[in-house]
């Protein structure tokens, strides 16, 4: 019998779907359990027809910088104006370094300058909301991760410009001699398939971004005074072109030479000392009874040893939505020099990872010519797409097979784009074992609290590459640091002195030729008290001494910069008991005046400006890091499946209006 499928058309939707699903099987070696709410993803910003309100309020950034030997002292600002006809709230999302001890906020309005006061995150908030429904401006800083932030501005009347400024330092260490400074420009839109993973507030990743390739509409600026206590050579930025006014050989004047579309990207300075001399010393300084010190120290230039174990290097590659394009191409490059720089007794193997995973072989690889030709033939096929589910990538690398004998090391290769940085933390802590971990942040503007805190817990590097020129730096600097140890069996001891809190704990080894930087606090002191710093070189046990009378006592800043190292241990492994972790954070934060997870800066004023009590909330939209493209942004990137159940449903649809129209004109 003949059936007519016109008259079903519930049997012509079924053989579309099995159709479907035989044509296109599923290709992914991993697929999530569930989808991201829709609220809790990056969207474009549609501007609508109500023209009374101003949805691009932010009209200015700038960051005045102070770089004197190995700190950093920095004044960000931010100029909110309001350019429509009604009152406003605007919400922004902004990055910050890993490491800055931010301890101070102001708010002006007009002549009124109002002192932020620190407070634990949720009294902050409710007294941000008091001032909100009563109709006072307000502004209220808030930590969403180490290296993101969000500033509310609450109230903010048609005509009125209101100007937020934080100010933070941060301790600057030298690799090979290069010193780096990093102001990060624009946070990159996260992936939000990990949002239930995550730890703490996640709403602040549904966030509106401009189109690619859209001009941002923030004035951007940055402007430098450093001053050196040794002659400053080969000073760069690789990021941003740069006016230069040198007062002497010793101290310098910086500014951007073209601020268009300059905040895109983080803002990159590089430069040495003469000699390629490192600062090395002692400070200290006396705060509250308590004494803190800073302990700076050049470790022995590296010895090749004659003989170099085999290594095992597993790579974990990023090939996610937010890699699509010029992060992919870029890591394209890496990974061929990379590869290309291993040693004939080394092997390998190749992760790639998306919402799924898979690997270039079953077992590592000997790194011959052959092997490396494959593994850059199947990276130079991936093609950005998908989310970025980093946490089962790890632990399918740890779990993948290797050699008790030889060195084990796994290397990442990610932008970092995800939310649930602690659990992927604490993966990293309970699995790590024999393993080191490296990590490699790619883009113009990465997510460099996991890439930092992950090779931390990693026991091993960073590295940033925000291009082919980086790429052929950083993958020669991981060469050398996997060539032989610089020092190892670090430790800090004392003479006529108790030291404690010292931050790190315990020193890692150096894989670099970089300093050995330790803060921590003493007591009881005798009169020829010293501080100690052992270790074992090329050339076998070495030492250096510090008296402690002879340490300069100049920094204010030491206890902050204290507190900073504390929290970046504390939020890289977090303890089991999410209360007393919370206590503790709250209570260095109220301490020391610092931003952290659980404690935020807010400022209210007084008078009450806005009558009425409306007011438009606006989030201010972010421009799309330098290099990432639109695949970034919006719902998770859909796996090829979901693609077809997609074209599926729009053949459905198609079919219903045909059906009904069929129906119409057989009536």
């Amino acid at each position: 019998m003949r059936v007519s499928l016109y008259r079903h058309p519930c049997r012509l939707t079924a053989l579309l779907a099995v159709m479907a699903c035989l044509a296109f099987p599923a290709t992914r070696a991993t697929t999530t359990d569930s989808e991201p709410p829709a609220s809790l993803s990056p969207y474009f910003l549609v501007e609508g027809a109500d023209s009374a309100v101003d949805r691009l309020p932010l009209k200015k950034t700038s960051a005045d910088v102070r770089l004197n030997g190995f700190l950093a002292s920095v004044q960000l600002s931010q100029v909110y104006r309001n350019e429509g006809t009604q009152p406003i709230n605007a919400t922004y999302i902004f990055p910050g370094s890993t490491r800055a001890a931010v301890n101070g906020m102001t708010m002006t309005i007009g002549e009124r300058r109002i002192v932020a006061q620190i407070k634990e995150k949720q009294a902050a908030k409710k007294t941000f909301e008091a001032a909100r429904k009563a109709g006072k401006s307000a502004s209220l800083l808030s930590q969403k991760r180490p290296n993101v932030f969000s500033m509310e501005v609450a109230n903010i009347m048609p005509g009125d410009q209101v100007t937020v400024a934080l100010t933070y330092t941060e301790l600057l260490s030298a690799e090979d001699g290069v010193y780096e400074f990093v102001f990060p420009g624009v946070v990159g839109p996260r992936y939000g398939g990990d949002a239930e993973q995550a730890e703490g507030e996640v709403q602040w990743i549904s966030n509106p971004y401009l189109a690619q390739g859209r001009p941002d509409p923030v004035s951007y600026g940055i402007n430098i005074e450093m001053t050196s206590p040794l002659p400053i050579d080969d000073l760069v930025s690789p990021t941003h072109e740069l006016l230069t006014q040198w007062q002497d050989k010793q101290s310098v004047k910086l500014s951007l030479k073209d601020a268009a579309n300059a905040g895109n990207r983080d803002f990159i300075l590089r430069y040495r000392l003469q000699d390629e001399q490192i600062l090395t010393g002692l400070t200290r300084f006396e705060a509250d009874g308590e004494n803190y010190f800073l302990l700076v120290s050049e470790p022995p230039m590296r010895v090749t040893p004659e003989q170099i174990p085999a290594r095992d290097y597993f790579f974990v590659v990023d090939v996610s939505g937010s890699m699509a394009g010029f992060p992919l191409d870029t890591a394209r490059d890496l990974m061929a020099r990379l590869l290309n720089n291993l040693k004939p007794s080394d092997r390998f193997n190749i992760l790639f990872f998306s919402g799924g995973s898979a690997v270039l072989s079953p077992q590592p690889l000997a790194a011959t010519p052959h092997n490396i030709n494959r593994a850059i033939n199947m990276m130079n096929k991936q093609r950005g797409g998908g989310g970025t589910e980093l946490y089962a990538a790890l632990q399918r690398a740890f779990a993948m097979p290797g050699d008790d004998s030889v060195s084990r090391n796994i290397v990442l290769v990610t932008d970092g784009y995800i939310s649930a940085e602690d659990r992927v933390f604490r993966l990293v802590d309970e699995q790590l074992h024999r393993n080191n971990l490296f990590a490699f942040g790619i883009g113009s503007s990465v997510n460099r609290f996991l890439i930092e805190s992950i090779a931390r817990v990693g026991r091993a590097e960073a590295f940033v590459v925000t291009g082919s020129a980086d790429a052929a730096r950083t993958s020669g600097q991981f060469s050398q640091y996997i060539s032989a140890p610089a020092l190892t069996n670090i430790r800090v001891e004392a003479d006529g002195v108790e030291l404690y809190d010292l931050e790190p704990a315990r020193a890692p080894d150096m894989l670099a030729q970089r300093p050995v930087m330790v803060i921590g606090k003493y007591r009881n002191a005798a009169d020829d008290a010293s501080i100690r710093l052992t270790g074992v070189g090329g050339q076998g046990a070495q030492s250096w001494t510090f008296r402690l009378d002879e340490a300069q006592s100049v920094d204010s800043t030491l206890p902050q910069l204290w507190a900073r190292k504390r929290l970046e241990r504390l939020y890289a492994v977090p303890a089991d008991n999410k209360e007393v972790l919370r206590e503790r954070i709250v209570e260095l934060g109220l301490q020391y005046s610092l931003l952290t997870r659980h404690t935020s800066f807010v400022a209210v004023d007084d008078t009450v400006r806005n009558t009425a009590g409306d007011a438009e909330d606006v989030k201010q939209p972010l421009p799309l890091p330098e290099g990432v493209s639109n695949l970034a942004v919006g719902r998770p990137m859909p796996e090829p499946e979901l693609l077809w159940a997609g074209l599926l449903v729009l053949l459905m649809t198609c079919f219903g209006q045909l059906w009904k129209r069929r129906r119409a004109l057989s009536a």
